[in-house]
C-alpha cells in the first residue's frame, strides 16, 4: 500500500467515490471550482442505474429511465454533456401526451395537456379520461387540487400513505389504479398504499399541477450509455477530472468523534483508500471525499459513529425489465401506459438499442414496484408477459417472439415509503471532509435522476463552502 501526498498545486483535491449520475455531477462541479478531483467507480463503466451494457448485437440499458421539462438539473447535465434534445439523443416532447390501454377490456385513454394554464391544462384530458366511468372523472379535480395545497416538506405530511389521501378525497380503487397508480407507482416505485404522501404530493405538484409544462415527458433516443458513460467521460477528461474504473474504496476509518450533530468540519482532510482491479491499494489523503453511492453501499464506507441519520434503514424497491423482441412492428408509437395488467410501460426501444437487420421491434416492458415478481423465474416471467403484451397489442398476437430475457434491479431505489424523509441525510456527515450525494440524500425530490444530479450539485457547493468559504 502506498501514501500518496497532496500536490505541490494550491488547488484543493477531492476523490468522488461513485460514478453514476450524483457522483459525475459532483465531479463536473468541483472541477469548474477549480479542485483536482479524482472519481473512482467500482464498476467498469459510469451512469450507475442509468446505463447501458451489451448483449449479443443488442445495446440494452439496464432499465427504461425518463425525465420531465421540470427536471432542470438533469437537463443542465445533459446539454452539458452534449446529449439535450436538440442533439437527437434525446427526446422531449412539445407537450405531455401519454397513451393509456387497459388490458382487461381494451378501453383506451390519452392523457394529454393543453396550453391552458395550470391545472386547467389537464381539465380536458381528465375530463375525457376513457378508462373512468364519468361518476369518477367528476371526482378527479378534489384531490388534485388539495395536492396543491399539500407540503411536500412537511413531516407530518411525509408519515401519511398516498392512497389513504386519494381515499379521503374520494377516489375509487379504480381511480387509484387506472390513473392516479399509472404516474406515482413509476415516479415512486411503490404502490400508493406505501408511499410517502409527502413524494407524491412533490411528484404531481411539480410535475403536474403546477406549471402546464412541467410533465412533457422526455427520455433517450440512444443507449443511456452513450449518454451516461460515454459522454459523461468526455465531459469528465475535458474538466480535468481523473477517472478510475473497475477500483473500489475502502471503509472510512473513524477519527473517534462520534458526534453526529457536528456538521463537517470546516477545513478537515480525509484520507480515503482505493483498490484497482488487480488488487493494487493506493491511500489519497485529500480536502473532501464525496460518497457518491447508493445508500446501503455509502453506510458500510462511513463509520456508524458518523452516519447523520439512520439511512441504513431506507431500504430497497426492485424494478423489473422484460425485454422481447418481435419479428415485426408490434407498438404503434415509442411507448404504451398500460393498466389492468402488471405490464406497466411498454417502450419501443428498437432504434435506441442500434439493431440492424431485417424488420422487427425490440420492446422494453417496466415493471416498478415489482416486489411479488423480483425473484419469479425467467421461463414463467417471459410467458406471463408475451401474454400480456398480445392482450394489449393486437399485432404481438401474429408477431413471432425472436427473444425474451429480464434485467432485474433489485436495489433500483430506495423504499420511498411513509416516513422515509427522516431517514433522508443532507451532503453532510460529522466526519471531518467526507460528504454524501445520490438520490436517496435530501433532495426534496424523489430517488429519480433528477434528485442523483441535484445531490451532486447539493454536495459539491457545500464542500467548496466548507473548505474555502465561497458557497
Amino acid at each position: 500500500m502506498s501514501e500518496h501526498s497532496p500536490h505541490q498545486s494550491t488547488a484543493r483535491r477531492a476523490v468522488v467515490v461513485g460514478g453514476g449520475l450524483a457522483g459525475i455531477t459532483t465531479a463536473l462541479v468541483l472541477a469548474e471550482r477549480g479542485w483536482e478531483v479524482t472519481l473512482a467507480e467500482a464498476r467498469p463503466r459510469l451512469g450507475g442505474r442509468a446505463t447501458s451494457y451489451r448483449r449479443g448485437e443488442l445495446t440494452v440499458d439496464n432499465g427504461q429511465h425518463v425525465f420531465l421539462r421540470c427536471c432542470s438539473a438533469y437537463r443542465g447535465l445533459l446539454d452539458r454533456l452534449g446529449a439535450g434534445p436538440g442533439t437527437g439523443m434525446t427526446h422531449l416532447q412539445d407537450r405531455l401526451d401519454i397513451p393509456l390501454k387497459s388490458a382487461s377490456d381494451a378501453s383506451t385513454a390519452r392523457l394529454r395537456r393543453s396550453g391552458l394554464p395550470a391545472p386547467l391544462h389537464l381539465a380536458r384530458a381528465l375530463g375525457g379520461y376513457g378508462l373512468l366511468p364519468l361518476r369518477d372523472r367528476a371526482k378527479l379535480g378534489g384531490p388534485a387540487l388539495a395536492l396543491r395545497r399539500t407540503d411536500p416538506t412537511s413531516a407530518t405530511v411525509d408519515e401519511q400513505g398516498f392512497g389513504h389521501f386519494l381515499r379521503e378525497h374520494g377516489q375509487s380503487q379504480a381511480a387509484i389504479d387506472r390513473l392516479w397508480s399509472v404516474i406515482s407507482t413509476a415516479t415512486l416505485n411503490i404502490a400508493p398504499d406505501d408511499a410517502s404522501l409527502a413524494l407524491a404530493a412533490k411528484v404531481f405538484r411539480t410535475g403536474l399541477l403546477e406549471h402546464n409544462d412541467g410533465s412533457d415527458l422526455g427520455y433517450a433516443t440512444v443507449p443511456l450509455g452513450r449518454i451516461h458513460d460515454e459522454l459523461a467521460r468526455k465531459a469528465l477528461d475535458a474538466a480535468g477530472v481523473t477517472v478510475l474504473e473497475s477500483t473500489k474504496a475502502e471503509p472510512l476509518e473513524s477519527d473517534g468523534n462520534s458526534d453526529s450533530n457536528t456538521a463537517s468540519a470546516e477545513g478537515g482532510r480525509a484520507a480515503v483508500t482505493l483498490t484497482d482491479r488487480a488488487g493494487q491499494s493506493s491511500t489519497l489523503t485529500v480536502d473532501a471525499v464525496v460518497l457518491a453511492v447508493p445508500h446501503d453501499v455509502a453506510a458500510t464506507l462511513l463509520p456508524q459513529s458518523h452516519h447523520p441519520t439512520e439511512f441504513a434503514k431506507l431500504g430497497h424497491s426492485p424494478i423489473l425489465n422484460i425485454h422481447l423482441r418481435y419479428d415485426r412492428t408490434v407498438l404503434d408509437g415509442p411507448f404504451l401506459a398500460a393498466v389492468d395488467s402488471p405490464a406497466q410501460w411498454i417502450f419501443d426501444r428498437t432504434a435506441a438499442s442500434g439493431v440492424d437487420g431485417p424488420p422487427g421491434s425490440y420492446l422494453a416492458i417496466t415493471v416498478s414496484a415489482a416486489d411479488a415478481l423480483a425473484d419469479t423465474p425467467t421461463r414463467e416471467l417471459a410467458a406471463l408477459f408475451e401474454a400480456e403484451v398480445a392482450r394489449l397489442l393486437p399485432a404481438a398476437r401474429s408477431a413471432r417472439v425472436e427473444d425474451c430475457f429480464v434485467t432485474r434491479e433489485q436495489h433500483a431505489t430506495f423504499r420511498q415509503a411513509r416516513g422515509s424523509a427522516a431517514l433522508r441525510p443532507g451532503p453532510g456527515t460529522s466526519m471531518p471532509g467526507v460528504y454524501l450525494a445520490g438520490a436517496w440524500t435530501d433532495t426534496g425530490w424523489p430517488d429519480t435522476m433528477e434528485s442523483a444530479v441535484r445531490s451532486g450539485i447539493s454536495a459539491a457547493r457545500l464542500v467548496v463552502d466548507h473548505t474555502t468559504g465561497e458557497g
